[in-house]
């Protein structure tokens, strides 16, 4: 039954990207926005709906303990992680396995300049959150003030994006998929929907990729109960694949068309605001749990691996100013490594919690 419940959430997940994807690009073209703001904010928050529920749950709503802010925690510390290795291996392959039918083999066409303001911002933020982790436990005024400049760095973030100039060569875009429901709208002007459509269909796509994405966890969840895996597994590896799959599924799809910059902006973007937003809602509520200490160490190490990949990826990027779809395959690499580690932490081989 698990695993059937796998399956149809699979499926309502990757119907909701395509239907998102779709129409948040309508969005944006009638908005006049930039495709910075499209993928890097508005795609990125929209997809990182399903992963930054579980820590606002289990930390709010999961009642009173060490045990439930810890699973939260190690659900926010995921997030990032997720998005810096195992995503971006994912848009990789997709990039090697369309390179026949992209002019550009496997170089990515991004706007570096969109992709250099994401991972600033991230590197920032996040530095800033994790050496708040290693504040002694008692100081929680402090927290509060990071609290407060990481909700102020994520709104700059915002507005720098809102502020840039949408590109003067507007490529087509395919028909919005649920044009047709506007008949009068469509026997006026067959190829342009009218704005509430477009409203209309990106709201029903987030209700597939969060609903399609609780389906998909409580499943996991149940398979990793019933094959015993531990709390810490499933806050810091298998709960996030789940919850990572529209961002994986609406790069892959961008990636397709060859709209590199939106697929590399909704990974890049879902991490400023991972980095940001769960952080807080950790900091202020949790902050006992955000501590970096024996039984935390590894949970925390998930955060070192995503500096590592990030620099790994766009460290030549920065330099070069190209990215090479082949480079994103090194967040696989660093996604199995510290999957080793876990493994190794939870059989008692490594001495940390």
């Amino acid at each position: 039954m698990d695993v059937l419940v796998l399956v149809v959430a699979f499926v309502v997940i990757l119907v909701g990207a395509e239907l998102f994807t779709n129409g948040i690009e309508w969005f944006g073209r009638k908005l006049q926005l930039a495709q910075g703001a499209v993928g890097s904010v508005l795609a990125a928050v929209g997809t990182a709906l399903p992963e930054t529920m579980i820590p606002i749950i289990a930390i709010g709503f999961g009642g009173a303990g060490a045990e439930t802010d810890a699973v939260g925690v190690g659900a926010i510390l995921g997030a990032p992680f997720m998005l810096s290795t195992l995503a971006m291996f994912v848009t990789g392959v997709g990039v090697i396995f369309w390179r026949r039918r992209r002019a550009s083999d496997t170089a990515m066409v991004v706007d570096t300049t969109v992709l250099v303001h994401d991972i600033r911002y991230f590197v920032v933020a996040y530095a800033i959150a994790v050496a708040t982790a290693f504040l002694p436990p008692d100081l929680g005024w402090l927290r509060v003030v990071v609290a407060v400049l990481l909700l102020g760095m994520y709104a700059w973030y915002v507005k720098g994006h809102f502020d840039a100039d949408a590109e003067e060569e507007v490529e087509e875009l395919a028909p919005l998929r649920l044009h047709g429901l506007d008949r009068r709208a469509r026997r006026r002007d067959p190829s342009v929907p009218r704005l509430r459509i477009v409203n209309v269909q990106v709201i029903v796509a987030l209700v597939c990729i969060v609903g399609g994405a609780w389906l998909f966890v409580g499943a996991v969840e149940q398979l990793a109960h019933s094959l015993g895996v531990s709390q810490l597994l499933l806050a810091l590896v298998i709960a996030p694949i789940a919850t990572e799959l529209p961002e994986k599924f609406n790069s892959l799809i961008w990636v397709r068309q060859g709209k590199d910059t939106l697929a590399m902006g909704n990974i890049t973007g879902a991490m400023v605001f991972q980095s940001a937003i769960p952080t807080v809602v950790a900091l202020v509520f949790a902050g006992a749990s955000w501590h970096v200490n024996e039984d935390s160490a590894i949970a925390f190490l998930s955060a070192g691996m995503a500096f590592i990949a990030v620099a790994a990826i766009f460290g030549p990027m920065w330099r070069r100013h190209v990215l090479d779809g082949r480079s994103l395959l090194v967040g696989g690499l660093l996604y199995v490594v510290y999957l080793a580690i876990v493994g190794l932490a939870i059989a008692g081989v490594l001495p940390v919690g």
